[in-house]
């Protein structure tokens, strides 16, 4: 499938972006994808080359683009249990960066941006995410009801916090079915249930499921989190959910 980098205008400045697409001139549905916390690198080519394998038109923005291009951190190969808390303590101050308006001010135009391709069909979208993307995705489907028709998460982040933003207050506004895939330590059983509860009193289409024997980051094989079959689960959840939503 081809990819191209593309730039995105943004109120605070241009954003790179990955684009992968089926390459057959004809318009596809749009999927907003947005990575962990990792941002852009060759794992998240592949997903967004999957995706792109089956039909959709994928935008992968990179989420530190203040920052310049990406990659904006020189990364390892494989990301380990002991290199992951030094990698950690560079992202964390490019993470903090990431507050609601700000997630909000992207979301926008991201959205505008991918809805205005050539290659991406007439009506509603998605939006996916791994880890910290999850609740960008989230946020992203909350702010635009009439835009998204799908959200997505794998190992989410914060969706549950006491915060007057956090997402879980803020479902009612969804017009999208939602699908969580959750590590088995990704969410207390206390929050996985306050976040179901507002699903379900909202009338939320949408599964929350925890992949058995996993850790947080199981999808990402650049990782030693990576769980080949909870890959799989995911790809089996998200591409019929894809599917029923925006075809």
């Amino acid at each position: 499938m081809p990819i191209t980098t593309l730039r995105i205008p943004t109120a605070d400045g241009q954003a790179d972006a990955l684009a992968a697409h089926p390459g057959d001139g004809a318009p596809h549905p749009g999927v907003l994808l947005y990575t962990d916390a990792f941002g852009i690198r060759p794992e998240l080519e592949r997903k967004a080359t999957e995706l792109a394998g089956h039909g959709y038109y994928v935008l992968v923005p990179n989420l530190y683009y203040r920052h310049g291009p990406a990659p904006v951190l020189d990364l390892p190969e494989h990301i380990s249990e002991e290199n992951r808390p030094a990698v950690f303590a560079e992202l964390m101050p490019l993470l903090e960066e990431h507050s609601t308006e700000r997630v909000l001010r992207d979301a926008e135009a991201y959205l505008g941006f991918l809805t205005e391709q050539p290659g991406v069909s007439a009506g509603p979208v998605a939006a996916i995410g791994y880890c910290i993307g999850a609740l960008l995705a989230m946020r992203t489907g909350i702010a635009h009801p009439d835009r998204v028709a799908a959200v997505a998460g794998f190992h989410p982040a914060q969706l549950v916090t006491e915060e007057p933003d956090s997402p879980h207050r803020q479902v009612g506004a969804l017009a999208a079915e939602v699908h969580l895939g959750l590590a088995e330590n990704d969410m207390t059983p206390e929050a996985i249930s306050e976040l179901n509860e507002a699903f379900g009193a909202a009338g939320v289409s949408y599964s929350t499921e925890i992949y058995p024997d996993t850790v947080h980051g199981f999808t990402m094989s650049d990782t030693a989190a990576f769980d080949p079959a909870a890959l799989q689960q995911h790809w089996d959840r998200l591409l019929p959910l894809l599917d029923r939503a925006l075809r």
